[in-house]
């Protein structure tokens, strides 16, 4: 099965998780570098990419 690049960006591209409460987030990754990001749950701003299966 083919992989259609604009639906990988969409779903994978700019996606983080809390590391914390696992809650997914899309935003800049210069932001999240930077700890400008904060998780909508629990406040938090520990952040790691998600990864593509």
């Amino acid at each position: 099965m083919a992989k259609i690049p604009e639906a990988t960006n969409r779903l994978y591209k700019n996606v983080f998780v809390c590391k914390n409460c696992r809650t997914k987030a899309k935003a800049d990754s210069q932001k999240v570098l930077k700890g400008k990001v904060k998780c909508r749950k629990c406040k938090k701003k520990a952040f790691r990419p998600l990864r593509k299966k």
